[in-house]
């Protein structure tokens, strides 16, 4: 019987590990099963979404980017745009070869950094240790900010040199050709890196690339299309593809002629006298635009060099006391409410409100003087003397109605709205000569235009138009003072410059008449009260001129300057005095312009020798578009007012032909598309100096003609 049992146990051990085997596959088989469902009933698998990925792996898309729209100035010449830049890289590591075991990185270090060095703001010694790092496992180097941004022109030259291992990216970027030039108002746009960190469009940051940053941007396409498993194209058919829209051009008000003056002016006094901080702004008296505008510290747009310094646009972001300049406002509230008597006496020097005393920035004062002198003498006393007269309910409804407390409007991002410590008798009686309220620089300016139109506000503008509608209509901002007294108040301007008592005698302009006001305001002390020292003060400076029949408003102010051994007068003049003289001789010469200005006759009809003759005997220039000898069209049409050597354009019959540009200006480069029909896509500023399409060739079935400009 032992031996019996002894022979069943190995077929009984076989036969439970076969049921445990069948166990184990069935659980295995299980698993599999349930995970198959899973993935089919949720189409994921470790977190991936097989559906999309297989869409990705046999299907693409790929972005047709929106090209950003041009900004341009008043002129026309172009203040930003979009091209193409590229970056240089070097490639280090020996295992990047081609067929053949072909080197493609970089042999011979020595001759690569010579002729990098004649093309990269870097010395050949620096390129070359750049080619040699320490570190000998490096695949590629790059060669920082110098190696960035590169024009297309510069990217050739390199390649012409055939230097094994160098290679380029390129990137959408931003063209700001002037530099530093009003570059907080124009600001910058940068293109943001996405989740691969590859460069998205780009998007505006400041400025007005930031405020006008959707109808700059334009609307992005796409192409949508099936590949097979080789990654060919197929069933093009069903390819979507949806065009770009690009971004609409933007112009603005500024005039790059007066601007490029005011930046000079600015640097000069920047350089100088060291001033923490400086703002200029010139003004159209009756329009409300916009001609110059910049700020002291600023950037270079191309470079970025100083962007660090500041970010902010100090002329709409930051408030500030505008000290004596919003005398101005007072003296206006006094005279028109009625409680202004210029004969009335009083005693300067001082004046207790309260338990505070007020002074006069002569603090010993002038003795009794009638208000009449208050203004141009910049007495703090003669001011509060005119609050405590309107009472503080009246002076407080002339500051609203100046438009302090509230934005301009001003198409600036960030624009601060001001405040006003308005409690106290003191605080009430400070806000006379300009303490206890924050304003804005575009504020102060909108104030100042109601002097300038006999009682009527213009908003400042700094938008021309979007695209090819571009005239600047003036918008009213409000009526606060009366015609008489907008008058007044002009005369009491003038005084500041004319008579023996005023401030301003320093800002007297030969053969024009000026109207201005001083100002020196106080700058508060983080720890409470105000700064003290000679320097620790915000000057300004607003002035209006002609004054006897105003066309402009340039308002300056300087922050502590760190070496103030001039007088802050004398300072602001040397800004203030130029840059008015400029804009007030390119008037001058407009007008000068327009006395000569030529009415174009009709010359549709004539021969093409005919037409020419009569129209440059006209002292207009002229260019012929086609091949035969009738005029059939013109542009300018007939009756408009153009001024002399401006260019008139005349199509012929025959066959349109494409004329020599050469030197044309945006504006004739305009007229022969619009009277062509043929798009032409201008690049640069200034005049034209090539052209795609070859004089003499023919027009005809042509969509588009590249003229460059410099």
């Amino acid at each position: 019987m032992k031996s019996v049992k002894t022979r069943k146990s190995p077929r009984r051990n076989r036969r439970v590990f076969g049921r445990l085997l069948l166990l184990i596959i069935a659980a295995i088989f299980l698993v599999f099963a349930g995970r198959f469902a899973y993935i089919a009933a949720t189409g994921h698998i470790a977190g991936v979404d097989l559906t999309k990925r297989s869409q990705k792996k046999y299907k693409a898309d790929s972005v047709i980017r929106a090209q950003r729209g041009t900004i341009y100035d008043s002129l026309g010449n172009v203040l930003a745009q979009d091209i193409n830049a590229y970056s240089v890289y070097a490639v280090l590591s020996h295992d990047y070869v081609g067929p053949n075991k072909k080197p493609l990185y970089v042999t011979d270090k020595k001759k690569t950094a010579k002729v990098l060095s004649r093309y990269l703001p870097l010395s050949e010694e620096k390129i070359y240790k750049q080619l040699t790092p320490a570190n000998r496992s490096v695949y590629q180097v790059e060669f920082g900010s110098a190696g960035q941004n590169l024009s297309l022109s510069i990217k050739r030259k390199i390649e012409k040199e055939h230097l094994t291992g160098i290679y380029f990216n390129e990137s959408p970027t931003r063209l700001y050709p002037n530099g530093t030039f009003a570059s907080h108002v124009i600001g910058i746009a940068q293109s943001p890196k996405d989740e691969d960190g590859a460069d998205q469009s780009l998007v505006g940051v400041m400025g007005i690339e930031k405020y006008f940053n959707k109808q700059l941007a334009g609307q992005d396409g796409y192409k949508n299309f099936a590949r097979d498993s080789y990654g060919y194209t197929i069933n093009q058919k069903k390819n979507k593809v949806k065009a770009a829209k690009n971004g609409q051009d933007i112009y603005l008000t500024l005039d790059s002629r007066l601007q490029s003056y005011m930046e000079t002016l600015l640097t000069s006094v920047n350089k100088k006298y060291k001033p923490k901080s400086m703002n200029a702004v010139l003004m159209n008296a009756k329009t409300g635009e916009i001609l110059a505008a910049s700020q002291r510290p600023t950037f270079n747009a191309s470079t970025k060099k100083g962007i660090g310094k500041i970010w902010r646009d100090t002329l709409v972001e930051d408030g500030y006391e505008p000290g004596s300049v919003l005398k101005i406002a007072t003296l206006a509230a006094a005279i028109d409410s009625g409680n202004y008597n210029p004969n009335q006496y009083y005693q300067s020097g001082s004046i207790e409100v309260g338990d505070k005393k007020i002074s006069d920035w002569q603090t010993s004062g002038w003795g009794m003087i009638p208000l009449s002198q208050a203004f141009a003498r910049s007495s703090n006393v003669g001011m509060v003397k005119l609050e405590q007269a309107m009472g503080p309910k009246v002076w407080k409804d002339y500051i609203q109605k100046f438009g302090f407390l509230k934005p301009t409007g001003i198409q600036l991002p960030g624009e601060t709205e001001g405040t006003l410590q308005y409690v106290r008798p003191l605080d009430q009686a400070t806000t006379s000569f300009g303490q206890g309220i924050n304003v804005n620089v575009m504020q102060m300016l909108q104030m100042t235009s109601a002097i300038a139109n006999d009682g009527t506000m213009i908003k400042p503008q700094i938008l021309s138009g979007i695209n090819q509608d571009h005239q600047v209509k003036p918008i009213k901002a409000g009526k606060p003072i009366k015609v008489s007294t907008a008058k007044s108040v002009l005369q009491n301007m003038e005084d500041v410059v004319y008579q023996d008592y005023g401030t301003g005698q320093v800002y007297q302009i030969p053969d024009y008449k000026v109207a201005v006001k001083t100002g020196t305001a106080q700058i508060t002390d983080p720890d409470g009260g105000y700064l003290t020292g000679a320097s620790n003060y915000i000057f300004s400076v607003s002035g209006i001129a002609p004054a006897d029949d105003p066309k402009y408003i340039l308002y300056v102010t300087m922050k502590q300057p760190q070496n103030m051994t001039d007088s802050a007068e004398s300072i602001l003049a040397q800004v203030f005095n130029p840059m008015m003289k400029r804009a007030l001789e390119y008037t001058k010469k407009a007008e000068k312009d327009t006395q000569q200005q030529v009415t174009v006759p009709s010359v549709i009809g004539q021969s093409t020798d005919e037409a020419q003759k009569k129209l440059t005997d006209l002292g207009l220039q002229t260019a012929s578009v086609g091949s035969g000898n009738l005029v059939v069209q013109q542009l300018p049409k007939a009756n408009s007012v153009i001024l002399p050597k401006q260019r008139v354009i005349l199509m012929t019959n025959g066959a349109m032909t494409m004329p020599d540009v050469t030197g044309w200006s945006k504006n004739d480069l305009l007229k022969l598309a619009q009277l062509t029909g043929v798009e032409i896509d201008i690049k640069g500023s200034g005049y034209a100096y090539h052209q795609s399409l070859a004089v003499n060739g023919l027009l005809d079935g042509v969509k588009k003609i590249k003229v460059q400009l410099k």
